[in-house]
């Protein structure tokens, strides 16, 4: 099953603050729902632990990350697999900074391929579930970057 997503939001910081945040996972990670921790392999390269659950399918989700693609001060993409409880997933995601009269512009693309037996007993509870945690996350960044 394959997810798109993507929207935009302003924050006060400038670009270079905004560039900072979003390329320290130390800073980030801790706002993705359901976060339970992080390590570090190098400065690019990150495995996250999250707690996933869908109807009865519950448990912990090991994604390893890596940034793929860094042009400072304007964009940041990441691109990670991992495996879920019932399945596996491959995720990407991008941010495209640009300056504003009051402050940095924040464009902001997700991408999820999701495959396995959670795909076909989570049924179309997977998107909506997906969408709103995704902006749980981004209201956690514009806080964090405001």
């Amino acid at each position: 099953m394959a997810m798109k997503f993507s929207g935009d939001f302003m924050v006060k910081k400038s670009r270079e603050e905004v560039y900072e945040f979003l390329t320290d996972p130390r800073r980030f990670a801790p706002l993705l729902p359901e976060y339970q921790g992080m390590a570090m392999q190098d400065s690019l390269n990150f495995t996250i632990k999250v707690n996933v659950g869908v109807s009865y399918i519950k448990g912990t989700a090991e994604v390893k990350m890596a940034l793929e693609k860094a042009e400072r001060p304007t964009l940041a993409v990441y691109k990670g697999q991992g495996k879920l409880p019932g399945g596996c997933a491959s995720v990407s995601a991008g941010f495209d900074l640009a300056e504003a009269p009051e402050g940095t512009r924040v464009s902001w693309t997700g991408e999820a391929q999701v495959v396995g037996k959670l795909t076909s007993l989570a049924g179309g509870l997977l998107e909506p579930l997906a969408k709103k945690n995704i902006q749980k996350l981004i209201d956690g960044l514009q806080a964090a970057l405001n």
